[in-house]
This record gives C-alpha cells, structure tokens and sequence, in this order.
C-alpha cells in the first residue's frame, strides 16, 4: 500500500466519494479537494481542502505532502488542464485519471468533442512525467438517474434510442479499481476500459428499474431533433448534444463494448445494472 497521502478531485461527485470512501476501507490516508468544504458531507478521517482545478493556483496547499492524484476532470472541454497537470507533476509522483471508453488509441482526432477533450487530458498527462493510469469506463449508470423524474411523475420515460444497447457501470466499481490503482503498484501506463458485465438496451434498463421498485414502466420513443433541444441546453454546446445521440445511435446497430477488466483488476465480477437499480431504488420511488 501507498505509504502517502492521495488526493481525491471530484470528491463530492457520485464516483468521488465512491473512490473516498473505498480508500478509507483501504486504510489509506486520503485528502479531498472541494470548493466549499462546509458542505462536502464526507467521513469521519478524511482531510478536507478547499481548492479550485479551475484556479490553479489553490492547488499548492491541497498538493503538499501529497504522492498520488485521482484527477476527475470537472468540464467538458481539456480547456484549463495543463496548468492543473502542470501542478500535480511537480508534487506528485503517479495519478490515475478517469477517462471514458469512447477514446480510440488509433485515431489521431476523436470523432466526438467530448473524447476528443478525455484524449487531450490523456496527452497532456503522459507528457507529464507522472506514472499513469487511465480508467476508460463505458457509460454510467448513474446517467440514468436523469429519468428519475420521469418515472417518478407517470411511469413512462421519453428519450431517443431505445434499442441502443448499453454496458453501463455501477460507478462503485469504477471506484474499487481506482483505489486499486491508487494503493498498489503494478498499474502504470495501463488503460482499464471498465464495463458493465452485458448490455441493455435503453427501453430495457427503464424495464430493469420498473421491476427494481414494483411498478410498470414504458419507454416511449422521443425524435432525435427533440432530444437535441435538450441536450443543447444541458451541454451548453449543440456539438456536444449530437455527439452524445450519434454514439447512441452507433448503439443501435453494434452494442458498447464488454469487458471483465473489473474483475481482472478487483478479483470479483462487475456489478449488473439490475444491481445499481436496486441500489438506487429510493432515488426513482
């Protein structure tokens, strides 16, 4: 085990606390970085510091005495990165970043902007100088909480791509293979594409939830110009909205990838989806 402290950005997030609270269980020393502590709500044991990735210079104080970086990039765009990467290598000496799935080693430009700024994060990080890892994790679950309202008002959930089929991850394992990567040595240079264990289409995961918490649930298709609308407003960014409904699209036809990498790397099989649905039942109810 790692005998210094780790950092953890994003340590509020869904997956960030995931990763800090399995790094306690791990008995590591762990600091978590927020803009507002007051309001961080994490355990008992864990070291909280205020700090802002994007204003680079609060980032000497959380750093201090600091050996590994769990980095969950907070935006859209790589736009801001350097500095930050800039700032970790010279106190740090391993990170582990997470990535997304979608990244294509073999191409030269991604063919959406939301990989294309994971592929810029990538770059910048192994031109750093720091022991790497990258987690590329398929589709989150936790995404689908997005229905939640939905469901809750009238048992239907509009949406476009029904039959885009998915192998979204329980953002708890994402987190045990990070704590993995950030305690153990034996993980530099690797990129874990992190899935779930089998693919669901989209109307089935709203299927998959309706049985979870007892009542029926109905996907109902939504047009892609509709979806769009709401993407762009959400984004921020029309480019990013049609890369979202052009990979679930692809879905259709070629199902998101599977891998065991969960278990290669932890010793126990990924999570089902039906799993996370039974986790969360309380957020749909």
């Amino acid at each position: 085990m790692a005998l210094y402290q780790i950092l953890v950005t994003g340590a509020t997030g869904k997956i960030g606390r995931e990763v800090v609270s399995g790094l306690l269980d791990s008995g590591a020393d762990v600091r978590a970085l927020t803009r507002n502590p007051d309001f961080a709500r994490l355990p008992d044991g864990v070291e909280v510091v205020r700090a802002d990735l994007f204003e680079p210079d609060t980032l000497d104080a959380a750093l201090e005495g600091v050996g590994t970086v769990f980095l969950l990039w907070p935006s859209f765009t790589a736009d801001g990165a350097s500095p930050v990467v800039d700032a970790i290598s010279k106190r740090a000496r391993r990170i582990v970043y997470l990535s997304s799935a979608g990244v294509r080693d073999d191409l030269e430009r991604q063919t959406d902007p939301i990989n294309q700024s994971h592929a810029n994060l990538e770059r910048m990080i192994e031109q750093s100088g720091l022991e790497w890892t990258f987690l590329r994790p398929s589709g989150f679950a936790t995404n689908t909480l997005g229905w939640a309202e939905q469901v809750r008002a009238n048992g239907v959930v509009r949406w476009p791509y029904g039959e885009a089929k998915r192998s979204l991850i329980h953002e708890r394992d994402i987190a045990t293979v990070a704590v993995r990567a950030l305690t153990e040595d034996g993980h530099g240079g690797a990129k874990y594409v992190l899935t779930g264990p089998g693919t669901l289409t989209q109307a089935e995961q709203v299927r998959t939830i309706g049985e979870v918490i007892g009542r029926p649930m109905r996907w109902e298709e939504l047009s892609r110009e509709a979806a769009r609308g709401e993407l762009a407003a959400a984004f921020g960014d029309a480019s990013f909205a049609d890369g979202a409904l052009d990979a679930w699209a692809g879905f259709v036809g070629q199902p998101e990838r599977v891998t065991n990498m969960v278990e290669e790397v932890t010793g126990r099989p990924a999570r089902t989806f039906r799993q996370w649905a039974v986790d969360h039942a309380d957020d749909f109810r």
